[in-house]
């Protein structure tokens, strides 16, 4: 069997689907692992450091491979360079990526995407997006913290005492959580808010304050939080804008892959807020927490910076592609079974994993929204 590790071709995207030290736990799978040149310099592995732990690092990696692993999905030109048959792991926003599904459809090859696996206990260990979504907090906590023209900590000194900045995190998912215990480690206060009824609990054990505000809960299936009306919505931003105003950097991390990101903040809360503050927006890439927020840049509202985040998980993509990884190192482990001591890529289209993943086998769409996008409800 072989495996192929794709070179990112979109830009910004600097992260690797695999690192040479899990390259010794695919070989022990059964797999050839083919590299195509240059594929980890953007997370600083040569290709020699592939060769040295046992890859090969070759040109025409795609063409022979029986699966192929990538971050970002592969181009169509990447995709009629795979024999029919073949499958694919990546990332794949099969709702945003309709055409690319096409193509994956009609070349006959078998698409998983990462962020499809269901969050179920069996799959915490393949779960691409909570990987990265530690890696994202992190990256907003200091990027946070280098933005905003003052201490994090407090500071008692024979000069005087410099007290700690006050940071608020909006969203206390993963990478909520991760902001929330960044900005603690570098001394800030912390005040934190989610919609979600456990997440109070979790901000507390973080060392944060939870804001309470008098407003029920909207716990939602899969640890996500449901979508609020627009009542609902604009009496929370009421109800938080004195904590914003008060905040010196203000963290927002509310996302649901596949939708867009709730409002969480208007431009006229960022413009109460004093000067020199900061606000990070994680959720800049699809459409943003904060009301006139651009991915990819720092704008200023009132007197504050406002950073939109862009592929955060690449901006560390070190780390990122380590994790990332190993989930997918977890997820090719299921599709490769072992019978009778022999080990062979036959995924398990009744495993609950594996079809929830799947998006495109043997020339079918078989993630319903975007098969209905594609085809409308009354074709097969």
């Amino acid at each position: 069997m072989r495996l192929a590790v794709a070179r990112e071709t979109r830009e910004g995207e600097t992260r690797v689907a695999m690192v040479p030290e899990l390259v010794a736990r695919l070989s022990a799978l059964g797999y050839q692992v083919l590299v195509e040149p240059g594929a980890g310099r953007g997370a600083l592995i040569t290709d020699d450091d592939y060769t040295a732990a046992g890859a090969i690092v070759h040109d025409q990696a795609l063409e022979s491979a029986d699966l192929v692993v990538a971050v970002q999905p592969l181009d169509a030109h990447a995709v009629r360079r795979l024999r029919r048959g073949a499958l694919t792991v990546s990332f794949l926003p099969a709702t945003q990526e309709l055409g690319l599904v096409a193509d994956l459809r009609d070349a006959g090859v078998t698409a998983l995407a990462m962020e499809l696996v269901p969050r179920i206990s069996r799959a915490q260990s393949m779960d691409a997006l909570s990987s990265q979504s530690l890696v994202s907090g992190y990256r907003c906590a200091i990027v946070a913290a280098g933005l905003l023209r003052r201490f994090f900590p407090l500071n008692m000194t024979a000069a005087g005492t410099v007290q700690p900045a006050e940071v608020v995190v909006l969203g206390a998912g993963v990478a909520g959580l991760q902001a929330i215990a960044t900005s603690k480690r570098l001394g800030a206060v912390v005040r934190a808010y989610d919609v979600r009824a456990a997440a109070a609990e979790e901000i507390r054990s973080m060392g944060a304050k939870a804001i309470e505000l008098d407003l029920p809960t909207l716990d939602g299936a899969g640890g996500y939080a449901r979508e609020m009306t627009e009542d609902r919505a604009a009496l929370q931003r009421e109800l938080l804008t004195p904590f914003v105003a008060r905040a010196d950097a203000l963290i927002t991390t509310a996302a649901v892959p596949g939708r867009r990101a709730p409002v969480l903040v208007t431009a006229a809360m960022v413009e109460q807020m004093g000067p020199g503050s900061v606000v990070v927006d994680l959720a800049a890439d699809s459409g943003g927490n904060v009301e006139g927020v651009v991915a990819g840049e720092v704008v200023r509202i009132g007197h504050a910076q406002v950073w939109g985040g862009r592929n955060v998980p690449a901006q560390m993509p070190g780390p990122a592609s380590r994790l990332y990884a190993q989930n997918v190192l977890n997820l090719v482990t299921l599709l490769t079974p072992e019978t009778d001591g022999v080990r062979s890529l036959d995924p398990d289209f009744d495993d609950e994993i594996v079809a929830g993943a799947c998006v495109t086998h043997e020339g079918v769409v078989r993630h319903e929204p975007s098969r209905l996008a594609l085809e409308g409800p009354h074709e097969q």
